[in-house]
């Protein structure tokens, strides 16, 4: 059995929107905390590990002068 300051974290996908009302109810009890997080994309984690590899960042100007050169490739053919 938890103490009063014993706390424990679980994570929680909701299917039914009526469970997450009974989630709020037991928060405006006090029974619960519910704290919101970020959840990473794919995308972002993938970015995140090819950036830990790479010994430079590309710049936004890099990433754009990239771009613009791609989709003026596709749009020559």
């Amino acid at each position: 059995m938890l103490k009063k300051n014993d706390m424990e974290s679980i994570k929680i996908e909701i299917v039914n929107p009526k469970a997450k009302r009974l989630i709020k109810n037991l928060a405006d009890m006090d029974l619960i905390r519910i704290k919101n997080e970020k959840v990473k994309s794919d995308f972002e984690k993938l970015l995140g590990k090819l950036r830990t590899r790479s010994e430079k960042v590309p710049s936004l100007e890099e990433i754009s002068l990239e771009v613009e050169s791609v989709r003026k490739a596709r749009y020559e053919k």
